[in-house]
């Protein structure tokens, strides 16, 4: 059981974990789990570390869909950042506890401001890394968004 489940088992906070077989050589992680759960990729959200410069933290937490790509000018404004870079793969990983591919926005080491593109709330529920590749879990945006504390932003391009 990762961290991530763990918590939404703690918090009673109705969800489904589905499996997928990884395929050791793929590096687009969220296109993967997409293509291998048969869930269509704008319900599919990647978790994604962003450095900031400029604001109140270092790190933040990006969630966008798979079918988009993260829109970083957008995000270090609402993040109150003057900019915003994809974080090094290492500080990602030393900061969330999870191996990159399988980074969760819930059960990090340490609460990281949190931000999920607004798209999210059209759906019933959205699906989001478990904490290892391989591993989804299904649950409701609303769920999501009060467990990481997340600003609901237009943060996708």
């Amino acid at each position: 059981m990762t961290p991530a489940i763990h918590l939404l088992k703690k918090s009673k906070v109705p969800h489904t974990v589905h499996t997928y077989a990884h395929d050791p050589e793929s590096r687009d992680y969220g296109r993967e789990a997409s293509e291998a759960l048969g869930v269509p990729s704008d319900r599919m959200f990647k978790t994604l570390l962003v450095a900031l410069q400029g604001g109140k933290q270092a790190l933040a937490v990006a969630m966008v869909p798979v079918s988009g790509q993260l829109d970083l000018k957008a995000l270090a404004a609402a993040a109150g950042a003057k900019k915003a870079a994809m974080a090094d793969p290492a500080d990602a990983e030393r900061a969330s506890g999870y191996v990159v591919g399988g980074i969760s926005p819930l059960g990090q080491k340490k609460q990281l401001p949190a931000f999920i593109d607004e798209s999210a709330v059209n759906f019933e529920t959205i699906y989001v890394s478990a904490g290892k590749r391989g591993l989804q879990i299904e649950m409701a945006p609303e769920d999501l968004i009060r467990l990481c504390k997340a600003a609901v932003a237009d943060i996708r391009r």
